[in-house]
Parts: C-alpha cells; sequence; structure tokens
C-alpha cells in the first residue's frame, strides 16, 4: 500500500511522481460537477463549472496541472469507504503516531438555503488515535492546467483565488500561507486525538464570491449532505443479496446526472486510457443516446421514476435539436457541437497522449441509437409514461430515418474509426426501432404504415440470418461477411431480437466465450496485431459493461449459477470503494479507462436484476 506522505510531494508542479492506479481514485460530486480523490488525500481532477468545463485540478493527466491534498507528513497506511448510502468519502491514515480521518464531499444546498455559492468542496480531517502532522497543499490550475493562480488573503474570511473571471475562495482552519514558486498555498498542523480542521473550497461562475462559515456550520452542511444520499439511496427497490453493489451503483449513477438538465454523464474524466501509454483517449464528459435505454431501465427498475422522468425529457430535449437524424452524443446541455482537440501541454495519464477535449464520434452514422432511443421511450410507456403530439412526431421522424438508413453501412457500436461496415447489431437495432414503433402506434397516434413496419421487420430479420449469422460457426456475427463475433450481439436478447436460450443465441453467447473470454474476462471484440478491426493498432482490455451483458444473458437464459459465479467475481474487481472504470485489465480486472464509467454501472444493475428476478420467480 503506499505512503500517504507521497500526496505533497505527489502535488508539487513539475516534480517527477507516480501516477496512482485507476482503481486508486474515488469520486464525490453534487450532480452538477464532480471531483476525484486519491488514496492519498489528494483531489486530482476537478472541472468547472460543470461536469465538462475546463479543469481547476487535473494532476491525473499531468502532475503539475493542479491538485488540493491534505494528508500526514508521516507514512501511513490508507483505508477508505463511503459512509453507508451516501457518496460521502471518508479515508483513513494510519501512521506510526496515531490515525487522521479526511472525510471529503460536495457540498448539496440545503432545501430552504437563501445564499449557497454554486459548488463547495467540503473537506474535514479530525485526528482520531494520538498525534498526527497533517500538510495541506492547494494548487489549483485553471483551464487544464494552463494557468497558475493567484492568492489574496482576506484575514480570517480566507483565501481569495485570483485570475480572471474565476470566483472562488478557500476557508481553512489550517493557518496557509503562500508558495510564490510553485504558486500555491501550503501549510502545517500537528492534531492531537479530537482534534477537528475544516476547509472549504466554493465557487462561483461569474458571480460574486460567499463566504461560508467553518465549525459547527461546515458540520452541519456535511451532515445534510450525508442525509440526503442516505435518502435517495434508501427508495431503492432492491432487496436481493447484492444489495450494496447495486446501491452504490445507482448512488454513482446519480451523482453523474446533471441536476439541471437531467442529463446522465457517461464518466466524469477525460483521456483516461483503454489501454497503457495510448492512443485510445476519449472524452467520457459528454451523454450518449446509446447508453439511454439500460439508464432508464436501471432508474425504473429501483423505482427511481422522477429521475428516469428527467432523463426522458432531456433525451427528447436534446435529439429534438437535431431531428429527424440524431447525433451519436450531445451535451449536458444538448448542444451539438463537440469539436475534438488535444492538449498537448498536459503529459497524460502515465504518459498517454494525446489528451483531448471533446469528442469526434458525434458526427459518426451509427444506427443502433435510433433503437436504443425508441426501447427507451417504449420503457417509458410500459412505466405508465404518456406521449404528447410534439414528442410522437418526433418517432415518426424515427421510423423515417430508419427507412431511409438502415441497409446503409455504418461505424457501429463502438465508435470505430475505420472504414464503415454492415454491423449485425446495428441492422438489430433498427429492426428494434421499426418493431417499437409499430407496438407504439398501438397506443398513441402515430402517423404509420403498421402494416408496412411489419413487411420491413420481416426483411431486416431475414437479412440478418443470412448475412449476419455464420452456420458454420452456429454464431452471429460481427458484420456481414466477417469471422469475428462481437460483445454486443449479446443485448440481442436483452432488446427482444431473439429469445434468450434459442439455438443460435446460446451458440453466439458460447462463441464469444471462446473467442472474446481471455483470463475470464470478456471483451469486445477481436484486436488483431493489425488493428483491421477498428484501425487502431493497440491491444485492447476487457469492456466492463459487455461481462455484465454476459451475465444478464445467462441468468435469463437458465445459466443460473454460471450467472451468479461470473457476476460475483466481476463485483470483486471494483475498487476499493466498489467503483467501476469502462474497461477492466485482462490480467486481473482492474479499473482502467475512464472512471468511474456510468455504462459499466448501469449494466451491473441490470445484471443484479436479472439474477434477482429469476431467483425469486
Amino acid at each position: 500500500m503506499r505512503a500517504a506522505a507521497h500526496a505533497q510531494g505527489a502535488s508539487m508542479p513539475g516534480e517527477a511522481d507516480e501516477f496512482p492506479d485507476i482503481g486508486d481514485y474515488a469520486i464525490i460530486g453534487n450532480c452538477r460537477t464532480a471531483a476525484l480523490v486519491s488514496r492519498a488525500g489528494s483531489i486530482e481532477w476537478m472541472c468547472l463549472p460543470d461536469f465538462s468545463g475546463p479543469s481547476v485540478f487535473a494532476a491525473i493527466l499531468d502532475r503539475g496541472a493542479g491538485h488540493f491534498s491534505i494528508a500526514p507528513v508521516s507514512p501511513a497506511k490508507v483505508e477508505r469507504a463511503y459512509v453507508p448510502g451516501t457518496n460521502v468519502l471518508q479515508t483513513t491514515f494510519r501512521t506510526g503516531g496515531g490515525t487522521l480521518r479526511l472525510t471529503d464531499c460536495m457540498a448539496l444546498p440545503a432545501e430552504h438555503a437563501e445564499l449557497e455559492p454554486e459548488h463547495e468542496l467540503l473537506r474535514r480531517v479530525e485526528c482520531m488515535e494520538g498525534e498526527v502532522e497533517v500538510e495541506v497543499s492547494f494548487t489549483p490550475r485553471p483551464r487544464y492546467g494552463e494557468r497558475r493562480m493567484g492568492f489574496r488573503s482576506l484575514g480570517k474570511l480566507g483565501w481569495q483565488c485570483t485570475h480572471g473571471g474565476f470566483g472562488a475562495m478557500l476557508g481553512s482552519d489550517i493557518e496557509l500561507a503562500r508558495d510564490p514558486e510553485n504558486a500555491r498555498l501550503v501549510g502545517r498542523a500537528r492534531l492531537r486525538r479530537g482534534d477537528v480542521r475544516w476547509m472549504s473550497f466554493t465557487y462561483d461562475e461569474s458571480e460574486a464570491s460567499i463566504v461560508l462559515p467553518l465549525g459547527d456550520e461546515a458540520a452541519a452542511r456535511l451532515e445534510g449532505t450525508a442525509d440526503w444520499w442516505r435518502e435517495f439511496s434508501a427508495r431503492a427497490h432492491y432487496d436481493g443479496p447484492y444489495r450494496d453493489i447495486v446501491v452504490r451503483s445507482i448512488l454513482v449513477l446519480k451523482l453523474l446526472t446533471s441536476a439541471t438538465t437531467g442529463a446522465v454523464l457517461a464518466a466524469p474524466t477525460t483521456s483516461l486510457p483503454e489501454v497503457a501509454g495510448g492512443p485510445r483517449n476519449w472524452d467520457y464528459r459528454y451523454c450518449w443516446i446509446r447508453d439511454s435505454a439500460l439508464v432508464l431501465y436501471s432508474f425504473l427498475s429501483l423505482g427511481y421514476v422522477d429521475e428516469a422522468e428527467a432523463f426522458l425529457g432531456w433525451l427528447l430535449h436534446a435529439t429534438r435539436l437535431t431531428w429527424e437524424r440524431f447525433q451519436v452524443l450531445y451535451d449536458l446541455y444538448g448542444e451539438t457541437r463537440i469539436d475534438e482537440k488535444e492538449l498537448a501541454h498536459l503529459s497524460g495519464y502515465r504518459g498517454a497522449k494525446p489528451v483531448r477535449v471533446g469528442n469526434a464520434a458525434h458526427d459518426q452514422l451509427q444506427l443502433d441509437i435510433y433503437g436504443e432511443l425508441m426501447e427507451t421511450v417504449s420503457l417509458f410507456v410500459k412505466a405508465g409514461g404518456e406521449l404528447d403530439s410534439t414528442e410522437c412526431r418526433m418517432l415518426e421522424g424515427i421510423g423515417r430515418t430508419v427507412l431511409d438508413l438502415w441497409s446503409k453501412p455504418d461505424h457501429g457500436i463502438w465508435e470505430t474509426r475505420a472504414v464503415p461496415r454492415h454491423h449485425t447489431f446495428s441492422k438489430a437495432m433498427c429492426w428494434v426501432t421499426l418493431d417499437r414503433l409499430r407496438s407504439l402506434a398501438e397506443k398513441f397516434p402515430l402517423r404509420c404504415d403498421r402494416a408496412k413496419l411489419a413487411r420491413l421487420c420481416d426483411e431486416i430479420r431475414a437479412e440478418i440470418e443470412s448475412r449476419g449469422f455464420d452456420e458454420k460457426l452456429g454464431s452471429y456475427v460481427g458484420y456481414y461477411g466477417g469471422a469475428e463475433t462481437d460483445a454486443s450481439l449479446l443485448l440481442l436478447a436483452r432488446y427482444g431480437y431473439s429469445k434468450p436460450g434459442e439455438a443460435r443465441m446460446e451458440g453466439t453467447y458460447r462463441y464469444i466465450e471462446r473467442t472474446l473470454d481471455r483470463n475470464g474476462f470478456i471483451h469486445r471484440y477481436p484486436t488483431a496485431a493489425s488493428g483491421h478491426y477498428d484501425g487502431i493498432q493497440a491491444a485492447e482490455n476487457a469492456f466492463a459493461p459487455c461481462n455484465f451483458w454476459a451475465v444478464e444473458y445467462l441468468a435469463n437464459s437458465g445459466h443460473e449459477e454460471e450467472a451468479k459465479e461470473r457476476f460475483e467475481r466481476l463485483c470483486a474487481c471494483a475498487n476499493d470503494v466498489g467503483l467501476f472504470a469502462e474497461e477492466m485489465a485482462s490480467g486481473n480486472g482492474s479499473p482502467v479507462g475512464n472512471f468511474p464509467q456510468a455504462f459499466t454501472h448501469v449494466s451491473l444493475i441490470s445484471a443484479a436484476t436479472a439474477l434477482y428476478k429469476h431467483k425469486t420467480a
């Protein structure tokens, strides 16, 4: 276990220091932005004013790009846990002289609060036993580490962070001093058993800074935040054997849900590499239509109807801007221009370059997204939702688009930057689009020819069964004319194209297991040395959601024991506080890539729900 004393060294600008493992981070947030906290007590990623804004702390991408650390001076053994049922993090440092506990959260405003900052990062440090000397290093670096921050002392009111348009304050019970050479604030304090110190970093976009009191008032804000999360998690309608990991997953999902718009973020980070050294480093601080059906299903299956309605509202608003054809992804506010660029001044996580902001995949043709959106609407209606006339016209437009495009090649579910192909899963999701549209037309005044839709569904199915299924292999294949399979095909049963346990579906699962399972972890597709599948010559780790899709398929097809064994093995790969990244290292399952990943956590919820459903049936 790494010594916590590394924390202050890790954050010295320009100093060569080891990057923590991805699994060494935990997340806190306020449903508007989020921060990643290392095991060493260092905030090393935080964007303002929202999830997809520029970072103010980015040491996770470059050790000199900003941090905020609080840790013992002496080496320590570290234990971490969230306060049960919350997104309030506690990190315990055990040194030779005593024990220190650091509690971190992003405060949630009280219901009737009249004057609160837009964001407050609240940190509490307490000596639990003995005596511990603690060190603070506060080094904000706005605009992805490009700028240095100045500081102006306001006496007992704390420190004002001075940078054009940056309305931030730091309040501290620990005496701090400027370190001009490194453009940071530093301080030390010796704490004895029972001693408590507070730090509060607040931010307001283009507004006057708000100074919040520390001490008892800060304790009330911390407890109010914990109560809010406890109330939220207690509403989860899941009483199965995996409640703890399911509740942690819904807490992650809520944390990544924008309180402003209802959008659900894929992940709060950018450019954490899918494989060591790059180059698969993407910006995931956006909302993918593809994730929508699983996100809505997760909310509804656990009883979070308000969150489901808010998300669907965002989804229909965002897609309305590009109707009748949709983008693959949108930003938190439904904006469509998400230009991709590289930040050459950042070294990248462990040297993985390029560091990217924005995402060029937004303008790819990915036909599956229409099926996922239509399935999302269908789930909402099954749960008792209603559609207005504008929404009905949108669905009609989706139908027209798929009628025009279904026979074309596309870039597929994995957003490969290679030549478009006729992907089997994309064709099946076109079938889902028209099948759900036909069903919705039975309940709502949709202007569409249901008989024509039925004929086209039959036509698409006939093509898939003849060109997307390989008789010799006994399996569906990733794309027409290819012999490689694709883990997305596990979802054919979930979306009702095939029934779990049917011969062709069983053959597909077993072929996926034979060809894509390495060391017990399923990869999304074959990656030959030539990189011919996705156009990038690099190895891949296991894509985490695929592994939970396998569990769901096994549970729904009558292989409950096999599903349970795989599920429990996967859950053991979460980090010490129950978080998953987008990928799992092929060797040991440790978190790899952007972190934490909403798509992984919603897939876990879906798998756990399937296991519990069949256990209680």
